[in-house]
Protein backbone atom coordinates (compact mmCIF):
# COMPACT_ATOMS: atom_id res chain seq x y z
CA UNK A 1 0.00 0.00 0.00
CA UNK A 2 2.72 2.28 0.73
CA UNK A 3 4.68 2.00 -2.66
CA UNK A 4 0.76 2.22 -4.47
CA UNK A 5 0.35 5.61 -2.44
CA UNK A 6 3.48 6.55 -3.24
CA UNK A 7 3.27 5.81 -7.28
CA UNK A 8 -0.13 7.85 -6.76
CA UNK A 9 1.64 11.18 -5.18
CA UNK A 10 4.22 11.34 -7.51
CA UNK A 11 1.23 11.13 -10.50
CA UNK A 12 -0.91 13.40 -8.74
CA UNK A 13 2.07 15.96 -8.17
CA UNK A 14 3.26 16.42 -11.78
CA UNK A 15 -0.27 16.82 -12.70
CA UNK A 16 -0.80 19.40 -10.34
CA UNK A 17 2.25 21.15 -11.17
CA UNK A 18 1.54 21.08 -14.81
CA UNK A 19 -2.10 22.50 -14.10
CA UNK A 20 -0.31 24.92 -11.43
CA UNK A 21 2.36 26.25 -13.92
CA UNK A 22 -0.73 26.38 -17.02
CA UNK A 23 -2.20 28.88 -14.52
CA UNK A 24 0.40 30.80 -13.53
CA UNK A 25 1.56 30.76 -16.73
CA UNK A 26 -1.46 32.48 -18.27
CA UNK A 27 -1.97 30.10 -20.44
CA UNK A 28 -4.74 31.01 -22.94
CA UNK A 29 -7.08 28.29 -22.12
CA UNK A 30 -6.40 28.71 -18.35
CA UNK A 31 -7.35 33.42 -19.15
CA UNK A 32 -10.31 32.06 -20.69
CA UNK A 33 -12.17 29.34 -18.09
CA UNK A 34 -11.41 31.69 -15.58
CA UNK A 35 -13.11 34.81 -17.78
CA UNK A 36 -16.36 32.64 -17.65
CA UNK A 37 -15.83 31.08 -14.36
CA UNK A 38 -15.93 34.95 -13.45
CA UNK A 39 -14.41 35.15 -10.59
CA UNK A 40 -11.25 37.70 -11.90
CA UNK A 41 -8.25 36.78 -13.19
CA UNK A 42 -7.16 36.71 -8.96
CA UNK A 43 -8.93 33.69 -8.91
CA UNK A 44 -6.48 31.70 -11.23
CA UNK A 45 -3.42 32.93 -9.60
CA UNK A 46 -4.49 31.86 -6.12
CA UNK A 47 -5.71 28.08 -7.95
CA UNK A 48 -2.73 27.46 -9.27
CA UNK A 49 -0.57 28.35 -6.66
CA UNK A 50 -2.45 26.08 -4.27
CA UNK A 51 -1.83 23.44 -7.12
CA UNK A 52 1.38 23.54 -7.04
CA UNK A 53 1.82 24.33 -3.21
CA UNK A 54 0.09 21.02 -2.90
CA UNK A 55 2.20 19.12 -5.56
CA UNK A 56 5.17 19.96 -3.85
CA UNK A 57 3.48 18.66 -0.49
CA UNK A 58 2.67 15.14 -1.91
CA UNK A 59 6.63 15.33 -2.93
CA UNK A 60 7.43 15.95 0.75
CA UNK A 61 6.56 12.65 2.99
CA UNK A 62 6.01 15.37 6.27
CA UNK A 63 3.82 17.32 4.43
CA UNK A 64 2.05 14.78 1.93
CA UNK A 65 -0.86 14.36 3.80
CA UNK A 66 -1.74 17.83 3.98
CA UNK A 67 -1.18 18.55 0.36
CA UNK A 68 -3.42 15.74 -0.49
CA UNK A 69 -6.09 17.14 1.52
CA UNK A 70 -5.97 20.47 0.68
CA UNK A 71 -5.79 19.43 -2.98
CA UNK A 72 -9.31 17.46 -1.82
CA UNK A 73 -10.31 21.22 -1.49
CA UNK A 74 -9.93 22.75 -4.61
CA UNK A 75 -10.85 19.43 -6.69
CA UNK A 76 -13.97 19.70 -5.01
CA UNK A 77 -14.07 23.51 -5.65
CA UNK A 78 -13.02 22.80 -9.52
CA UNK A 79 -15.70 19.85 -9.24
CA UNK A 80 -18.84 22.37 -8.71
CA UNK A 81 -17.47 24.80 -11.27
CA UNK A 82 -16.93 22.55 -14.01
CA UNK A 83 -20.93 21.19 -13.66
CA UNK A 84 -22.38 24.44 -12.43
CA UNK A 85 -20.93 27.52 -13.58
CA UNK A 86 -18.71 26.80 -16.92
CA UNK A 87 -20.44 23.93 -17.93
CA UNK A 88 -18.00 21.52 -19.11
CA UNK A 89 -17.46 18.17 -18.16
CA UNK A 90 -16.24 17.44 -14.82
CA UNK A 91 -14.30 13.79 -15.91
CA UNK A 92 -10.98 15.45 -15.31
CA UNK A 93 -11.49 17.03 -12.08
CA UNK A 94 -13.07 14.08 -10.85
CA UNK A 95 -10.30 11.39 -11.79
CA UNK A 96 -8.06 14.02 -10.00
CA UNK A 97 -10.58 14.16 -7.23
CA UNK A 98 -10.22 10.51 -7.02
CA UNK A 99 -6.76 10.13 -7.14
CA UNK A 100 -5.88 12.52 -4.23
CA UNK A 101 -8.55 11.19 -2.08
CA UNK A 102 -7.44 8.27 -1.89
CA UNK A 103 -3.41 9.28 -0.90
CA UNK A 104 -5.53 11.73 1.59
CA UNK A 105 -7.50 8.26 2.80
CA UNK A 106 -4.11 6.63 2.75
CA UNK A 107 -2.15 8.64 4.84
CA UNK A 108 -4.83 9.68 7.26
CA UNK A 109 -3.05 7.96 10.29
CA UNK A 110 -0.79 11.48 9.24
CA UNK A 111 -3.27 13.57 9.73
CA UNK A 112 -4.24 12.66 13.05
CA UNK A 113 -1.08 13.43 14.26
CA UNK A 114 -1.14 16.44 12.92
CA UNK A 115 -3.97 17.64 15.79
CA UNK A 116 -3.95 18.26 18.54
CA UNK A 117 -5.08 15.86 21.60
CA UNK A 118 -7.27 16.79 24.09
Amino acid sequence: MHVTLWVLQVLAAAMFLFAGYLKLAGSPDMVALFEAIGAGQWFRYVTGALEALGAIALLHPEDAALGALGLVGVMIGALITDLFIVGITPVPALINLVIVGIVAWGRRSELRMLLPRS
